[in-house]
């Protein structure tokens, strides 16, 4: 039978959108600072040649670089103030949390509730700010380092990229969580999407192009477009397949009425941590890459052209790490985001119990057991969808935007953000229902 969210869910339409006034402020909102982070993808930094950036970028945007620009919303071909988008921001909060599970003082934070979250969230802003100072050192060098992208060489140039990809980054963690907070979704992976969104068309087009001038087989360009809708296909299957336990309650009797003895389900998602594992693992990669590859255009020794060759997009180096770091946090982020232990005692409190298991600590080794086991199936998963398609648009030099990451960041966050809509469209109709129930009980 189902429930009543369910029930709820089932009778959403357009007129209950429409009475839901707070939900479409936060639509609004959340669609008006994307506006602004794409207006913000094409302001150059200031003091380079546009077009000889785009020449040397042209040369190398089929490697690490096109990847890097994906995430960045086509913001690194143009140079722009938001070039190093939140990939900085990203690389301190993985560099947190793993601390925060080795560091005795950060992990006693996690236990202190909002303000000890408010402080973990300081500290990764804090690591953010230098993370982000040293990637935009390291970019204006390998800038001079190009020949005639730079009008005026020296420390002024130096200083005045560092400040303007700083604040850039900056702004955008605020606006981030600006979204989360007053708009609709997660700030930081909106506007990951958002830039792939934007980007997704030109991409389209630039195959088209390619298999038209006959660059690209039309046999491979069908064969990418069928792949593209397994690929959606598959990300929607697993992005919505639970594991349910039993939970059974017991009954009891107060007076002559008996209580309790009602069932429902644990869900537990096959995929728990999302498109994290993929952004985290891709934000690890990308950084010494991109410096890398910065840094070998100019006059670097042989064991740096060499790495940077290693780490090119679609090379085995990459692949294997890629591969890895998607396994790794994979099952790092779902041990954060879920405690069995917590949900263990949460159900003792309630009197819940799955059947055949004794309450308590063999109750969270039994849920500890089946969340590994199906983490394993989500992890082998998520490093398909990324790895895969990879290969294949890379040996066919493809732009990235057409990948498996693209396509996973891009459903995932769709779902998710189409679930926190229906979510506030459920809460608009509870409310409804629980004022007809009071104007009910004083005409009565």
């Amino acid at each position: 039978m189902a429930s009543a969210a369910e029930q709820l869910a089932r009778n959403l339409s357009f007129s209950t959108f429409s009475k839901a006034k707070d939900l479409q402020q936060r639509i609004l909102f959340t669609l008006g600072a994307l506006l602004v982070y794409r207006l913000g993808t094409f302001i150059p930094i200031p003091g380079i040649d546009p077009d000889a950036f785009a020449a040397t970028f042209d040369q190398a945007q089929q490697g690490i670089l096109g990847m890097f620009n994906m995430f960045a919303g086509g913001a690194v071909e143009r140079m722009a103030i938001f070039a190093l988008n939140l990939i900085p921001y990203i690389t301190a909060s993985i560099v947190i949390q793993v601390l925060a599970t080795t560091i005795p003082t950060l992990e006693q934070l996690k236990k202190e509730g909002e303000q000890g979250r408010r402080k973990m969230n300081q500290y990764t802003r804090y690591l953010a700010v230098a993370f982000c100072a040293v990637q935009a050192y390291g970019i204006a060098v390998g800038l001079e380092a190009s020949d005639g992208v730079v009008t005026d060489p020296g420390w002024f140039f130096r200083l005045s990229t560092v400040i303007t990809l700083v604040g850039g980054t900056m702004f955008l963690m605020w606006l981030g969580e600006q979204v989360t907070a007053r708009g609709v979704g997660n700030g930081i992976s909106l506007i990951i999407f958002a830039g792939i969104v934007a980007s997704l068309p030109t991409a389209v087009v630039q195959t088209l192009e390619l298999s038209q001038t006959g660059a690209l087989p039309g046999f491979m360009a069908f064969l990418l477009l069928v792949l593209g809708v397994v690929v959606i296909g598959v990300i929607v299957f697993f992005e919505r397949a639970q594991r349910r336990l039993l939970i059974q309650y017991p009954k009891r009797q107060q007076g002559n009425r008996m209580f309790g003895g009602d069932t429902s389900h644990l869900p537990l998602k096959l995929n728990t941590s999302g498109v994290i594992p993929v952004i985290f693992a891709s934000s690890l990669l990308l950084l010494p890459a991109t410096f890398a590859s910065f840094a070998a255009s100019g006059q670097a020794p042989g064991w740096l052209t060499f790495t940077t060759a290693l780490l090119g997009r679609g090379q085995p180096l990459y692949l294997f790490l890629y591969g890895a770091l998607i396994v790794f946090f994979a099952f790092f982020y779902t041990s954060i985001v879920f405690n069995p232990t917590e949900t263990a005692d949460n159900l003792k409190r309630s009197g819940g119990f799955i059947p055949g298991i004794r309450p308590g600590e063999r109750t969270a080794q039994h849920i500890d057991y089946v969340l590994t086991r199906i983490t394993v199936i989500g992890a082998i998963y998520l490093m398909i969808v990324a790895l895969i398609p990879e290969v294949l648009l890379s040996s066919l030099n493809v732009s990235a935007f057409l990948g498996g990451t693209s396509l996973l960041i891009m459903v995932t966050v769709t779902l998710d953000t189409v679930s926190q809509v229906q979510s506030h469209l459920i809460a608009q109709q509870y409310e409804g229902l629980v004022k007809k129930q009071r104007l009910g009980g004083r005409r009565r």
